[in-house]
């Protein structure tokens, strides 16, 4: 905490807490009333972009149209083909990139942009099936589309319940949805990923297996489940991974893991190191992979729990190597989530 934040009032620190804090739940909570209201519409918009032979012509102005790149972006990089088109700039030449056979998805929350709603006559003589994502069921846009998906939102999260910020979230979330389902309907996966980002480090690291990119021998930190608490952490400490693996001293299956969260816990409960054993520490039974695991699958179950290394094992259990979030994503080049 810097000098500026101590020499803040108390109840001026926790409004700011607070205001954040509810703007996370409100815009949460709009998400999940969104789940509830999915029905045979978004079905009815999966089935007709899978079975379209052309692209999905993305539209929306303002926060509506920087969710619409957005879409656009998450949808070519999964295997939909997509484009987004200014609705403005659609109107002064720019609607000639658009074919019959493409669908066009109209993006407003109010359903009564201007802008977007005069080019629909203009998009269904082409002959494109229009698709809306809007707040208004009632609005001037879903009464031209031919499928209408409700991302309504109560309230925005902006104090004065004017700036696009829940609906904008809805919109984006809803979104994703598509491009989720659209992924596992076109049964895209890993090797997809790679022939989409062919001169991306990342696509080229999840193509590969683990045990190409596994640590192994002395690079792997372990002790015997019979070591002392003090020789667990000198050998967390050798390779700075901030964990060992427990092993059986007869056959060198894992057994456990200590990390040094593990030990931070013990020391913030008033445990003394040298009253413990490893058997009394370590966690038992860790989530591990095996040698052949795409590093895609791997990277999702780091993800998933959190975590920053996995121990690679055989089919018996045996210690095989040791597997860093950082040499899948590569050091400093990569997060979580695809940034």
């Amino acid at each position: 905490m810097n000098d500026r934040v101590k020499a803040l009032p108390q109840d001026e620190f926790e409004s700011i807490i607070e205001t954040a804090v509810d703007v996370l739940k409100l815009e949460a909570e709009s998400i999940l009333k969104l789940a509830q209201r999915v029905d045979s519409g978004f079905v009815d918009m999966v089935e007709l972009i899978c079975h379209s032979t052309g692209r999905v012509i993305v539209g929306g102005i303002g926060k509506s149209g920087i969710v619409g790149r957005k879409i656009v972006a998450t949808l070519n990089s999964t295997g939909t083909r997509a484009l987004f088109l200014h609705p403005v700039e659609a109107m002064h030449g720019d609607l000639g990139i658009v074919c019959p056979d493409d669908i066009f998805l109209a993006l407003s929350n109010s359903g009564e942009t201007e802008e977007l709603n005069v080019l629909l006559p203009s998009i269904r003589n082409i002959g494109c099936k229009i698709i809306a994502l809007t707040g208004n069921k009632d609005s001037t846009l879903a009464r031209e589309s031919d499928i209408v998906i409700d991302v309504g939102v109560e309230r925005e999260a902006c104090p004065l319940n004017l700036a696009p910020t829940a609906s904008t979230t809805a919109l984006l979330a809803m979104g994703d949805a598509l491009a989720a389902v659209l992924i596992q309907k076109k049964k895209f996966d890993y090797s997809d990923f790679k022939k989409f980002h062919p001169g991306g480090t990342l696509g080229q690291r999840l193509s590969r297996e683990v045990r190409d990119i596994m640590l192994t021998g002395n690079q792997v930190p372990s002790v015997y489940e019979d070591a002392t608490l003090a020789e667990a952490i000198k050998e967390i400490d050798r390779l700075s991974f901030g964990v060992t693996f427990i092993l059986s001293q007869d056959n060198d299956r894992l057994v456990g893991i200590i990390t040094d969260g593990d030990l931070r816990r013990l020391l913030a409960q008033g445990k003394t190191i040298d009253s413990l054993t490893v058997s009394e520490t370590m966690t038992r039974n860790p989530r591990r992979v095996g040698p052949q695991t795409p590093a895609y699958d791997a990277l999702n179950l780091m993800e998933k729990y959190q975590i920053t290394v996995l121990p690679i094992t055989d089919s018996s259990g045996k210690v095989l190597g040791l597997l860093h979030l950082h040499d899948i994503l590569g050091k400093g080049e990569f997060k979580f989530n695809g940034t």
